[in-house]
């Protein structure tokens, strides 16, 4: 039987880029969340049993130039004028630290990062609270839930980071927010 990694540590990071050129300011972006020298691999939303959320810039210390790096990475892009755009990860992790958790990626367009950070937040936490055993009824708003979570007990830390930004006129504005993992 053959054993294969799994992360012990993951950090939260975002970046704002533009540039005339889309790719170029999907580089900038990268390059402004500080993980645009290693090759990205994205990989789906389970938060690893015993994983631990570090700062950004200790998890970036740790990491090599050109290293495969495996992320959950939210990105979103447009270029048009005046219009708002955002990008975000959210994270819940279970109290039991046996048990793995959720990281959710979300990017929307017309809203604020406070919202759009909640709605990522309360994405994984739902996605949590479905394998926990917490229940609500079809009516249940998000704050009731988040009431919900807490008095479980079963869900210790819900997360995010989120990063925004309005359009401006002839050049493409991206926005990125990544969960990143080190093994």
């Amino acid at each position: 039987m053959s054993s294969f990694p799994v992360p012990r540590e993951v950090f939260l990071t975002k970046g704002l880029g533009r540039h005339k050129e889309k790719l170029a300011s999907f580089e900038e972006a990268l390059r402004d969340a500080k993980i645009a020298k290693y090759n990205l691999v994205h990989v789906s939303s389970i938060f690893p049993p015993y994983c631990k959320v570090i700062p950004a810039k200790k998890g970036i210390e740790k990491l090599k130039d050109g290293q495969i790096v495996h992320c959950v990475l939210s990105r979103n892009a447009i270029n048009e004028n005046h219009r708002l755009i955002a990008s975000s990860v959210g994270l819940a992790v279970p109290k039991d630290k046996s048990h793995y958790g959720y990281i959710s990626e979300h990017h929307t367009f017309g809203e604020t990062d406070e919202k759009t950070g909640d709605y990522a937040e309360d994405l994984a936490a739902l996605m949590l609270s479905t394998i926990q055993g917490i229940e609500f009824g079809g009516e249940t708003t998000w704050d009731q839930k988040e009431e919900i979570w807490k008095l479980s007990g079963k869900i210790v830390r819900a997360a995010n980071i989120t990063q925004s930004a309005i359009g401006t006129e002839g050049v493409w504005t991206t926005t990125v927010a990544a969960a990143v993992f080190l093994f």
